[in-house]
Order: C-alpha cells, then structure tokens, then sequence
C-alpha cells in the first residue's frame, strides 16, 4: 500500500516536472490560404489529406473571419490581440510600435507564463519572397521567442518548369491592383530546396528535442505557400493536368454592381490572363498547398512520434483568405467571403471532433489558446474566448466578425456588409453565399443596411474605446 502510494507521487512529481498539467501549443499558419482550396471545407479536387485529417479530429470553424485580408496588419493582430481599426498596426509591421512595448503578444504571453516560445519562418510578417530569399526576420517580434529559425529558399530561382501566368508580368497599372503577378515554378528536386520544406524540417527536429524539454512548448510554424511566387516541387503538379482543372462558374454582369476599388479590380480582364492562364494559374495554387499538406503531415507525425499528441493543442489555420477566380477576381485585399474567411481547426486532446458553424475571428485565438492552457487572459486584448465552441460548437460567442482590407466587412449570421464609404455592398447570405446579388441599393432591404451601418458604427466605437491601455 505504502509502496502504491509512493509510485503515484512520483508519477505526479514526474508529470509535473515535464510540464504535465501544462499542454503545449503548436500553431500552424500558412500564407495566402484559402478555405475553399481545402477538401475539409468541401474541394473535391485539391488533395489536402493530412489538413483534413486534422480536421476529423478537432474542431473545424466554418465562420471564421481575419481582421485583415492582407498579412502584415492580420498578423499583427491575431499575435497582439487587437483589431488593426484600435492598434493602427499596418503594412509591413509586427505591431510592436503600435500597440507599445508594455504590451505582451500571444507568444512573450505564453513565454513569461512558463513556455518555451519558438518561431520558424513567417509568424509576424515577412516579405514573399524578398525576406525568404535572403532569409532574415523581416517584421518579427523577438520579445515573443525563446528562439527563432528562418528559412531560406530560392524562390523562382529555383530550377524547374517556370511560367509567367499573366499577361502584365508588371502587374497592374497603378490605381488598378497588385503589383505581385503570377509567376509559377513546377521545381526541380525535393522539398528540402525550399523555405517550407526546410521549415517542417526544423519543426520535426524541434519536436524531437523538446520531448525531453522540463517546460512545455509554444511552437509557432509559418508556412510561406501558396502565397506566390506559387513556387513547389513539380510532383505536386502532377495530380492537376489541366484538363482536370474546373474554375468557378462565371456570371455574366458579376463586376456590375461590385464597385471597383483598387481591391476589386484585382480581375482575370486586368490581369489580362486567357482561359489557360486561369486554369495553370489554380492548377499551381493547389499544387502549392498539396506541398504545405505534406509538410504539415510530416510535423503532425513527429508530434505523434515523439509521444506528445496527447498533451498538445494543434492549431491550424491562414493570415486571410483568397480569391481563385471567384467574381472574376484573382488574390487578396477585397473584403469578400473568400478573401475574409480562413481556415481554422483547433485540435485540443480530450475535446470530441466538431463542426462549429458559429462566428469566430484570429484574433480570438490569443484568449481562447490562453485559457485552454490555464494561464490569465490580459485584460486589454480585444479578441474574445471561444473555448466554450470546443465543448459545445452551438455556442455563440460573437453576433458579428469585423475584417478590413479596402473597407471594412461586417459579418453577421446572415448579412455582410462591405463598406467603401461613399459606396458598398450587402448580401443575404443565407439566400446568396456566393455574393451574386449586390442588395446596397435596393429600397426593399433599406431596414436591413441601416441596421448593419449602425452595428458598423457601434462596433468602431466600441474597438477605438480600447485605447491599448492596462494589461
């Protein structure tokens, strides 16, 4: 008896001094994903097995909206924890400035609560493909890391198979749209060549290592695909010859009533791409994502390997969304369904498998990671704990998410709200999830657009109250 008695104290010595009641974090973000390229959330073309996988055993958010639909503002926001409209974060920026150096980020807050904080590759912003290039830190934050890895990568200077897939290999005209034109490499050799191939490398090695580490681990993982240059070894082309590539359905008069701001004329026509451009440009996308698929597969194997799937919290998801031809637009910035959603799976040991159809934004990943890890959410933060979702996926935490890019989006269940100043958009998403049918000027739904102006107004104010005062 006496003897059964010591065993269980040393077995909760032992767990205590590994961190035991502590669960490490692995947060997985990639670059540039959109939702829609996932078999997860319903394409049946684009071979994700390893995402989804993921998603049949944690918690898949089908409602989740960035802040920002470009990286640097997103990023600053979902790892400081305030709304881009409050921080003034923006452009090529961690946020650090902004919100001030008192002021912990998701990382340093896990950091200073007894974590072991790493970051591989983007996290904060990085500059694709200036700062892969060369492999330096571009916007990052060290205050958040115990230690940091960047991954170098040659990008188009790769040898491979190399297209341009637009006719304006300059990009747009100034006042028209990006800069940043399609430039594909179906590669030479594997994927050690490349940033994110060296990227899960050093995340493999890492798991490795801290299975024996006396403190738990906070490890973000930045993948830099599909952002272009759309850049990945040529065997994740070959399961989309081009014949087999379907691009979204084209309606005539779609651009009519979407007013055309620098974001929205990101267009096939502006980008002067011909039908097969279209098609090698989504062919290349999703080869980019099957690559970071694989990379994710080999991270979550070691995890499992390494005896330390039990006891961590996996997150997965992108800094925004993107358009794939959808209205005839092409990249990020427009405030749409499919710049503004993003994938989100959070995984935590324990927790049934789920779909949760209800609202969420990145920016509450902070409090919510926070609490399922015991540890005080800062007072001053803006995002809101959702952990409750992963008990129940019913619950409703939020009854509208903010994002911005070229305006601001307001979405609640059934409405979406574009607003350009001087002009918009609203939809009926349960009636038109595709946002078709622009309902702005409609004098039938006049009710509707003053109610989501005034939950607008109201959300603003409420947002610039927070002055980033107190933590």
């Amino acid at each position: 008896m006496i003897y059964r008695s010591l065993l269980i104290l040393f077995v909760l010595f032992s767990s205590l001094l590994n961190g035991g009641e502590k669960q490490n974090v692995l947060f997985i973000i990639s670059d540039d994903l959109t939702s829609t390229a996932l078999g997860c959330y319903g394409n049946t073309l684009c071979k994700t097995p390893n995402i989804d996988r993921l998603a049949t055993q944690g918690t898949l958010f089908t409602r989740a909206y960035c802040q920002a639909t470009f990286c640097g503002p997103s990023r600053a926001s979902l790892m400081f924890g305030y709304y881009p409209y409050a921080s003034k974060a923006s452009g090529y920026t961690s946020g650090r400035k902004e919100v001030g150096e008192d002021k912990d980020s998701w990382a340093q807050h896990f950091k200073k609560n007894g974590y072991h904080s790493a970051r591989i590759s983007k996290v904060f912003h990085m500059g694709v493909p200036p700062d892969i290039t060369k492999g330096s830190d571009g916007a990052d934050d060290p205050e958040s890391w115990s230690e940091a890895y960047n991954s170098k990568g040659p990008e188009t200077k790769v040898s491979g198979l190399a297209e341009q897939l637009s006719n304006n290999p300059g990009g747009l005209k100034k006042g028209t749209g990006s800069s940043q034109s399609f430039n594909v490499v179906a590669a030479e050799g594997d994927d050690l060549v490349h940033s994110d191939g060296k990227t899960a490398q050093k995340a493999v090695e890492l798991l490795h290592k801290y299975k024996d580490m006396e403190k738990p681990f906070f490890l973000a993982v930045g993948f830099v695909r599909p952002h272009v240059p759309l850049v990945a070894p040529k065997k994740y082309f070959a399961p989309y010859p081009l014949g087999k590539i379907v691009l979204p359905p084209k309606i005539p008069g779609d651009q009519d009533d979407i007013p055309q701001n620098s974001a929205n004329k990101r267009t096939t026509a502006n980008y002067k791409m011909d039908l097969n451009q279209q098609k090698g440009t989504l062919r290349a996308y999703y080869a980019s994502v099957s690559f970071v698929d694989a990379l994710v597969g080999k991270i979550l194997t070691a995890l499992e390997a390494t005896g330390q799937r039990d006891n961590t919290i996996v997150i997965f998801t992108s800094d925004h969304g993107y358009h794939l031809g959808e209205h005839d637009m092409w990249q990020k910035v427009s405030i749409h369904e499919e710049s503004a959603k993003v994938p989100l799976i959070i995984c935590v040991p324990g927790k049934k498998p789920a779909v949760c159809h209800s609202l969420a934004e990145l920016i509450d990943l902070y409090p919510t990671v926070s609490k399922l890890c015991d540890l005080k959410i800062p007072g001053n933060i803006q995002g809101k704990d959702i952990s409750g979702m992963l008990d129940d996926p019913a619950v409703k935490v939020r009854d509208a998410a903010l994002s911005s890019g070229k305006g601001r989006l307001l979405r609640t269940e059934n409405w979406a709200f574009l607003d350009y100043g001087k002009s918009g958009e609203l939809y009926d998403m349960e009636k038109d999830p595709k946002q078709y049918v622009n309902l702005i000027d409609n004098p039938a739904y006049a009710e509707t657009l003053a109610t989501m102006k005034a939950k607008l107004k109201d959300k603003l104010t409420e947002i610039s109250k927070n002055d980033l005062g107190g933590k």
